[in-house]
């Protein structure tokens, strides 16, 4: 019910593009089939890298350090179906210091998501991403 009130909803205002920023929920198939192709969401590490189920916030920070990654990073995907599989759009990286912790990476890639997902939607928007 609440899945076919987003669909209509949609189709009322014309959206062409279905932009996820913090939405923690996972998107409904049907939705999925009638936007495939624009749906991007934001994701805070370097997919296909510490991305799935579970994968978000502090969750991701933290298993980058504890894995002792010099690189994270933010991406920019399509969704489809299934957690941070999507085709990826654009990426861009930040150095893991030595003594970094879960809260100041998330600030750092945070800078990235903030630069990133604009961008996308302005070369969509601008016809130069498909």
């Amino acid at each position: 019910m609440f899945d076919q009130k987003i669909l209509e909803t949609l189709r009322s205002h014309n959206v062409q593009l279905i932009v996820l920023a913090g939405y923690m929920k996972k998107i409904d198939p049907s939705i999925i089939h009638e936007y495939r192709g624009s749906v991007i969401n934001i994701h805070p590490a370097l997919l296909p890298k510490y991305g799935g189920e579970g994968m978000f916030g502090m969750h991701v920070h933290k298993k980058v350090i504890e894995a002792n990654e010099k690189y994270t990073g933010a991406t920019v995907h399509m969704v489809d179906e299934v957690y941070d599989r999507g085709k990826i759009l654009l990426q861009d990286i930040v150095a893991v210091d030595e003594h970094e912790t879960p809260e100041s990476l998330a600030a750092k890639v945070l800078k990235i998501e903030h630069r990133i997902l604009p961008e996308v939607v302005k070369l969509i928007a601008e016809n130069k991403l498909q």
